[in-house]
């Protein structure tokens, strides 16, 4: 169990710098977006460019950051069901739930888009808009967001099994440490800090 241990730290690691970077884009998009804003009410122009470069970006954040999601045990779940199961239960209802539901829709999805990919790179495919963008850099977002989900799947599945079979402790356990919106804030006040220096 300890290689399949190595490997789930493995792909923890990966998914995880891989949405800290996907991060900024946020501000990217944001900075695009009001940029955008303030073009179109000061000259009256705006261009499908930037409008779909923001569909782009939002895009790529939520496919690469939808595995560090799982990671954090941050995904949807009907708490109303969910609190009423043991850790183990919790546990069980997620494997069952990974190799039922997720794997199977990850390749399901993969298996789908590759053609769909190929044909869009192979025709250089453009959007319809006036001024749009190309299409096939964001539909390569697709086999490499799910490939990531579906790793992550594999590296949740193997801490629910060594969890259950007494190695880990339990991965559904929240960590009692900031949250997100707290981490951000902290950050935030670090920069002003550094400003102010």
């Amino acid at each position: 169990m300890t290689p399949l241990l190595k490997l789930s730290q493995l792909i923890d690691w990966l998914n995880e710098r891989v949405a800290r970077g996907a991060f900024w884009l946020v501000l990217i998009m944001t900075i695009i977006s009001a940029g955008n804003a303030v073009v179109r009410f000061l000259f009256d122009y705006s261009s499908n460019g930037l409008l779909e470069i923001q569909w782009y970006l939002f895009a790529a954040i939520f496919l690469l950051c939808a595995p560090y999601t799982l990671q954090r045990n941050e995904h949807v779940r009907i708490d109303v069901v969910s609190g009423k199961f043991s850790p183990r239960g919790l546990a069980v209802i997620d494997i069952v739930g990974s190799l039922v539901f997720l794997l199977p829709m990850v390749i399901l999805i993969l298996w789908l888009s590759l053609p769909l990919i190929a044909e869009s790179i192979k025709i250089n495919e453009m959007s319809a808009n006036a001024g749009g963008l190309l299409r096939w850099p964001v539909k390569i977002l697709l086999p490499i967001g799910f490939t990531l989900l579906a790793l992550q799947g594999i590296s949740e599945l193997i801490k629910r099994v060594a969890f259950l079979g007494g190695r880990i402790d339990d991965p559904n356990d929240k960590k009692k440490g900031p949250t997100p919106e707290e981490e951000l804030a902290a950050a935030i006040a670090a920069a002003k800090a550094q400003e102010a220096k």
